[in-house]
Formats: C-alpha cells, structure tokens, sequence
C-alpha cells in the first residue's frame, strides 16, 4: 500500500515483544469497539428474530430461526400512522432531498472559497466574517424567520423547500472549508493563469476543480451523512408528503400502540441507516486521505 501523501511513515524495525503496555492498548481497542459494536449487534440479530424469541429474552443470542419478514415488512409493510407502505417512501424522500442538497451546497462552496480566496474583492473579508458567524450560530435561531419566509414564498411542505433549507445551512461549513484549502495552494498558480488570459470561471472549472479532490470528498461525505441523518428540517420544512426517511422512522416506532413489533423497528433502523453506512465503508479510505491531505484545516 502506498504511503498517504503528506502523512510520516513509520520508521524502524517493528515490535516483537508483547508488553504490557501492548496488551493494556489492546483491551483498549477491544472494549471500545465492543462497546459501539454491541447495540449494532443487538440491532441486527433482533431484526431477524420472531417476535416470540424476542419475547423470551436474552437479547444477545442469535436467531434461532431467522427470517427476513421484519425487514419486508419494514420496507413495504410497516403502518405509518394512517399510511402502510413502510418507510420506502421516506427511503426516496431522502434521496431526493439529499442528492441536489449535497451537489448544489458543494459547488457553491467551492465557488464561495475560491472567491473569498483568490478574488479579494472589496467586502470579501466582512462576507467572510458573516459565513463564519453563520457556520457557528444554533441554527435554532432562524428556524421561524426561514419558515415564515417559505410560507410566504409559497414554497413550505415542499422538496425545493427543505432542499433550499439544507443548502443554506451547509454552505457556511462549505465554505469556509473551500476557503481554507484554497488559502493552502500557491498564489503564483493563480497569477500564471490570469497572465495566461483566463478569467474567473476558467481558473474555477480547469485548474481549481480539478485540484480538489481530497476537499469534494470530505465535503460530499460531510453533507450527505448530516442531510440523510437530519431530523429538525424535514419534520418541519417537508410537509407531511415530503417526509424524509428519520421522520417516518419516528413516526414509525412512536405510533405503535400495543405490542412493540422490535424486531420491524430495528430493521427499520437499519435501514434508514443503509445510506451512511454504506457512504462510510465505501469512501472512508478518501475521507482518511482528504483529512491527513489538509482537506480540514483552520
């Protein structure tokens, strides 16, 4: 495997011994990951039991007769409040709310950081200041005024509105991400271009674009497990039609009445958890590399 760029390698012959001092970071390890690994664990092996098995107790035994039916019936099955397709349509929902969310707030920030850093425009300190100011305030405060103003504006209960609504708030973080790694590449490279005769969109789309990987990836990976994990913004800004896959999760488990059906909630859970996860496991090796790049930096 080759090294990251950027990050030191280890030098010098590796430990053989087994000392104390290994063992102790050992069960370390161990204990942590068993204690964020084990209410996965349970999660899993409880969405493939029977209700009967769950009723017996003994939480951490595997399925003695495992069965798929709480997922289908999570999926396409499981009532809602008064609807009872499951939580697939919350499942698009997400989707579509997350996918133009994250492209739009990660192009707008790539063009606010490049902007604020290589066009310093008279104000451009101030507008900085602002985003910043923006990036750190409880986004409780603007809840009202954005909703007063999406109702006037005729857009509430829509995509476009909590669409909008995502954009806004991410593109603080956006950037000032962009900004900072911009700050980090040479000025000369800029100034080589604009003697070469290209202008503002053509340094963005041909030189810059293509220098951002480590940064897109972190950003992308950022704004697509906070979109998809969001709760606040499409309980209140979706409609009731328009519900993303956490609220119909929610609604799900606070609605039943009766007996739990635990084992459809964990599949459901697991399942409004899919899309991260599998964001994770997938890019986590260009999240590392986009970090130890200085894709974050202050």
């Amino acid at each position: 495997m080759s090294a990251v760029v950027g990050v030191p390698t280890a030098r010098g012959p590796k430990p053989t011994r087994l000392g104390p001092a290994r063992i102790g970071l050992y069960a370390f390890a161990i204990v942590s990951a068993a204690f964020f690994l084990m209410p996965l664990y349970v999660m899993i092996v409880t969405s493939f039991k029977t209700m009967p098995e769950i009723s017996n107790g003994a939480i951490f035994a595997l399925p003695r007769h495992p069965t798929i039916a709480p997922w289908i019936q999570a999926w396409s099955k499981a009532c809602i409040g008064m609807d009872c397709r499951g939580i697939s349509p919350g499942f698009w929902n997400s989707v579509q709310i997350t996918i133009p969310s994250t492209i739009l707030s990660v192009l707008l920030g790539a063009l606010n950081g490049y902007a604020l850093s290589f066009w310093r425009v008279r104000g451009s300190e101030a507008l900085f200041a602002i985003l910043l100011i923006g990036a750190f305030l409880p986004f409780q405060v603007f809840l009202y005024p954005l909703l007063r103003i999406s109702n006037v504006l005729g857009l509430y209960g829509t995509l476009p509105c909590v669409i909008l609504v995502h954009i806004i708030f991410g593109l603080p973080v956006m950037t000032l991400m962009f900004r900072n790694y911009y700050a980090g590449l040479p000025m000369e490279l800029f100034k080589a271009a604009r003697v070469d005769g290209a202008g503002f969109w053509r340094i963005l789309i041909e030189i810059l674009l293509p220098m951002s990987g480590p940064i897109g990836i972190v950003a992308v990976i950022l704004q697509v497990t906070g979109i998809w994990n969001d709760f606040l913004f499409g309980l209140i800004f979706a409609g009731n039609d328009h519900q993303p896959m956490t609220v119909a999760l929610n609604t799900l488990v606070s609605s039943t009445f009766g007996d739990k059906p635990y084992n459809i909630f964990m599949a459901a859970t697991l399942l409004s958890g899919a899309v991260p996860l599998i964001t994770y496991f997938v890019s986590g090796r260009w999240f590392v590399r986009g970090i130890a790049a200085g894709a974050v930096k202050g």
